[in-house]
């Protein structure tokens, strides 16, 4: 049995877990999410806890036992309070906005980069050079965040980029 994938999930006040088939969605005040369970796992719900099952002792159901339980405690965590990732722009007229939908970064490059916000993700930015990336779903988070940071990763000879925040960069 997997250490991590028998761990129970506590189910928190305002969500609402439901399991149908091999989908497991989960609503609370911050949105809902929903997954399906691969065969030869399976979730239960007791006593306002969460639980996943692996139905034989194989290895690949160990791993996944681990890795569904993780996703469904991220999902817990997401709905009941955002995720948020925050990203700091570092250079000479590194700056970016919020236009309607669309994330606008001026990284140096002759033109200004323009990013489709997802729906289900939140961008805030203070005093032009800090982002703030918030929602529910950890995944797409941080998925974005890292597409924002591709654009101009920190390098390490000036110190230049786009870095998370608290980010150290060993100069060169």
């Amino acid at each position: 049995m997997s250490r991590v994938g028998k761990l129970p999930i506590k189910i928190q006040k305002g969500v609402l877990v439901t399991i149908y088939r091999r989908f497991v969605s989960i609503i609370g005040p911050y949105g809902n999410l929903k997954r399906s369970i691969p065969t030869g796992l399976s979730v239960e719900v007791d006593n306002k806890i969460l639980l996943v099952k692996g139905h034989n002792d194989l290895k690949q159901t160990r791993a996944l036992q681990g890795l569904y339980r993780t996703l469904l405690q991220n999902m817990m965590d997401g709905v009941c309070q955002r995720f948020v990732i925050e990203l700091q722009l570092k250079g000479v007229g590194y700056r970016c906005q919020v236009v309607n939908d669309n994330l606008i970064l001026s990284l140096g490059f002759s033109h200004p980069m323009v990013l489709i916000i997802p729906s289900g993700i939140e961008v805030q930015v203070e005093a032009n050079t800090n982002i703030k990336v918030m929602g529910s779903d950890k995944e797409k988070v941080s998925f974005f965040a890292s597409k924002i940071r591709d654009f101009r990763p920190p390098e390490p000879y000036n110190g230049k980029g786009v870095l998370y925040k608290d980010e150290i960069i060993i100069r060169k």
